[in-house]
């Protein structure tokens, strides 16, 4: 089934409609056209009875949804989580053939950085599933990049010492490209805007000699332009100095805040997309596309999959089709300087320079291939928990649906942006904790690529535990 679907992709290769999109300075390139890449997206992820479910793996849900993609006019969707055991290749086709490109995140909420414990979530068996998903998705032209983490940095206590292990999961995603001979597709991080800690996240993720280590660009989830703004009480003037000499693109990874009125009107494409702001930022995703608890959708899906568009999808439709990408490169930067890595300092930002060594049981990845997918029933924080107390919800999962998480803007001049910005809700990352790494646990996900049976496998697992209990 793998096969085919493998042989499926590289076929459709040869009539791909979409050019590659590359990657030079603070900016992106149609590398056909040699033009500049702006971001017009939004971000997807329907929930099925509240359920995260794998979209792009559903050829009817696919069909149904470009169509509206279409009507808005945009070349890219971002996505929160796939089921890297199912086959995305008809949907995949379908947007290829619509211009529309992927953002992916690579998580799962069940294989993820624990943002409350990231070191035992940090595992082979995680690096497993998140390279499956990478040897699915690296051969469609049509993926404009991969996400290593979501909001895993927030505002909530302690959370920045997290920040050391997804940039290890950065530089072991570009490795495990490299060593399997994909696409260097590029890799970033989606962060919160929150004033604490923002502009040291964006430091960190581009500063250090390891250049695999290094993001290639940085997406941020902003939610300080509410109602009818403007450049300067919103805060995006600032943004725009603060990020000045970034050296790779910056976008909005989630935007469109909706704490005013009934719809959003969204004012704010024109300013994304003018010379104001392209010198720094190349576009951004609206969130989201479909009606959930927290209201942010453009579209209203029914029990039986049918698509009614809201107000906000006609708003953001106009907004989009009346705005103009800026001429030429838009003032881009095309050499611009590595950050330096932010002090740590106890209780502002405690992530070091010092990466951990990828697990060694992973090495095998890199000269065998990932092995069998396993989807996304299988969690790999069995490291962060007791039998006793195995609910570790607070994964920092890339699901959008999980939960609220509050962005406030990040701008020196907070004084002046509006309340409603305060309290706009970013939904893309869930807020839990996680509990005691207090189990010891062979990794189980690997031996279906080497071929154990089940059989084998679990008695292995068996001796290996007692062994463990004698000592």
């Amino acid at each position: 089934m793998k096969l085919a679907t493998c042989l499926l992709a590289i076929a459709s290769l040869a009539s791909a409609a979409s050019p590659v999109i590359t990657i030079s300075g603070n900016a992106f390139w149609n590398s056909d056209t040699e033009e500049r890449f702006y971001i017009r997206g939004i971000d997807y992820q329907p929930l099925q009875n509240g359920s995260t479910i794998d979209n792009l793996a559903d050829a009817e849900t696919c069909e149904r949804d470009i169509e509206y993609f279409k009507e808005l006019g945009i070349n890219t969707i971002r996505v929160y989580s796939i089921d890297n055991s199912q086959d995305h290749n008809h949907c995949m086709k379908l947007l290829d053939e619509a211009g529309i490109y992927l953002l992916l995140d690579v998580n799962t909420a069940e294989a993820s950085i624990s943002r409350s414990e990231p070191k035992c979530s940090y595992n082979a068996d995680y690096l497993q599933a998140i390279f499956s998903t990478v040897d699915e998705f690296a051969n469609y032209t049509n993926v404009l990049g991969f996400f290593a983490g979501n909001e895993v940095i927030n505002d909530q206590e302690n959370t920045t010492a997290a920040a050391t292990y997804v940039k290890a999961v950065v530089r072991d995603l570009k490795r495990y490209m490299r060593a399997r001979d994909y696409r260097a597709v590029p890799v970033g991080y989606s962060a919160a805007d929150v004033s604490s800690n923002v502009y040291e996240t964006a430091a960190y993720f581009n500063c250090g000699d390891d250049e695999d280590a290094r993001i290639d660009m940085f997406g941020v989830n902003d939610y300080s332009w509410c109602g009818s703004s403007s450049f300067t009480t919103s805060g995006y003037s600032q943004k725009v100095k603060n990020y000045a000499g970034y050296s790779v693109p910056i976008f909005f990874s989630e935007y469109g805040c909706n704490t005013v009125g009934d719809s959003r009107a969204f004012s704010e494409v024109g300013t994304i997309y003018s010379e104001r702001m392209s010198s720094v930022f190349s576009g951004g995703l609206v969130y989201e596309y479909s009606e959930e608890a927290n209201h942010y959708g453009l579209v209203e899906i029914d029990e039986n999959g049918n698509v009614t568009t809201l107000a906000d999808f006609d708003h953001l439709r106009d907004m989009l089709n009346s705005t103009s990408n800026p001429e030429g490169d838009g003032g881009y930067t095309a050499n611009g300087t590595i950050s330096e890595c932010p002090e740590v300092e106890d209780g502002v930002w405690e992530a070091d320079t010092s990466l951990p060594e990828m697990p060694s049981a992973a090495s095998v990845y890199f000269s065998s291939g990932a092995g069998e997918p396993q989807g996304t029933g299988s969690n790999t924080q069995w490291g962060c928990y007791n039998d006793d107390d195995d609910d570790d919800d607070e994964s920092s999962s890339n699901s959008s649906s999980s939960s609220s998480s509050s962005s406030s803007s990040s701008s020196d001049s907070d004084s002046e942006t509006s309340s409603a910005a305060q309290t706009a809700s970013s939904s893309a990352s869930s807020s839990s904790s996680s509990g005691i790494a207090g189990v010891v646990r062979a990794p189980v996900f690997y031996k279906a690529a080497v071929g154990l049976d089940a059989l084998f496998a679990s008695s292995i697992v068996g001796i290996f535990g007692l062994v463990v209990l004698l000592v």
